[in-house]
């Protein structure tokens, strides 16, 4: 796999000697945009890859290619321990985020395992588990990779106070909706790219 978008975007700029705030003036967006951008939390539309292309005169295709191979397109993970809830689930939430990677899994560890080799975005955890726990899950997975986005489902409100304290960034109660999971998007701690929406 090749470079993050991100890292590509901040060697081609310091190879051309740009602040941040120089390409934000040169792209027409603020200086937060660029840094978004470079942290890796956002990803610019194929409008401005265009734009970036030319005002940093490199070949299109270049940044392009680095966009999609790069690891800022989502890994989005379901874990239940009910087959019924994945089977159900996993559609919905590719339809919410079609250019994401989206798995399912029955059992924490094996989520516990894809997460070890993939930076996973986004999480949505059941908090009952067989022989686990899903908000002992949450704080392993933000162990794992601090800016996983947790949310968990449950069928039972009253966990959400359990929930909060975990270090999750959101909550939702059974079962999965796209309304439901656009809800969310508003309060995740660390927004991801999700689609080439503009900033």
């Amino acid at each position: 796999m090749g470079l993050l978008f991100s890292d590509t975007l901040r060697k081609l700029r310091i190879e051309k000697n740009f602040s941040q705030q120089e390409l934000a003036d040169k792209m027409f967006v603020a200086r937060s945009t660029v840094a978004r951008w470079e942290s890796g939390s956002r990803l610019p539309d194929a409008t401005r890859i265009s734009r970036l292309s030319e005002v940093l005169e490199v070949d299109l295709n270049l940044l392009l290619s680095a966009a999609a191979q790069s690891d800022e397109c989502p890994n989005i993970i379901l874990v239940d321990d009910r087959k019924l809830i994945l089977t159900g689930g996993l559609p919905i939430i590719e339809q919410v985020f079609p250019h994401a990677m989206v798995m399912g899994f029955t059992q924490a560890s094996e989520a516990i395992e894809f997460a070890k080799s993939n930076r996973v975005a986004l999480a949505f955890l059941d908090i009952e588990l067989r022989n686990a726990n899903g908000l002992d899950l949450c704080r392993t997975l933000l162990r794992i990779y601090p800016r996983t986005n947790v949310v968990f489902l449950t069928a039972y409100s009253d966990y959400a106070f359990d929930a909060w304290s975990s270090g999750a960034s959101g909550f939702m109660l059974k079962p999965i909706t796209p309304q439901g999971i656009r809800e969310q998007l508003s309060n995740l701690r660390y927004p991801f790219w999700t689609g080439g929406e503009p900033d």
